[in-house]
């Protein structure tokens, strides 16, 4: 899956919760918001000197960015709800990385096809 066809594919399911997101969707769109927010960090530096466009568009892509979290744990076979395992402050955040980045369940599990 290229950067562009996750980036797509990410804000297609804008609040889909279900199906399964392998890993090049997940990261790849990681990657787009690292970059988009720098970008739009600058710029707000730049005009207003305070973040205003970036709050714009953290709310614009949080329920895209759940969405794709929540099936890429559903692509290893755990529920989405284990995504709040990241509110505890640095284990959370380290069991977290460390399931998505395992390899998903190869074929079908409860949660749907293998991703593409």
């Amino acid at each position: 899956m290229s950067f562009t066809e996750a980036v797509s594919s990410v804000f297609s399911k804008y609040a889909v919760f279900s199906g399964r997101a392998g890993r090049p969707e997940f990261w790849w769109f990681a990657l787009f918001n690292v970059i988009a927010s720098v970008i739009l960090g600058a710029v707000d530096y730049l005009l207003f000197g305070r973040e205003i466009l970036g709050a714009v568009y953290g709310l614009a892509v949080l329920l895209p960015g759940l969405g794709v979290a929540v099936r890429r744990l559903h692509d290893i076979g755990r529920s989405g709800w284990w995504i709040l395992v990241g509110i505890i402050p640095l284990v959370g955040w380290i069991v977290l990385l460390v399931w998505y980045l395992t390899p998903g369940t190869p074929g079908a599990n409860e949660y749907g096809a293998a991703p593409a």
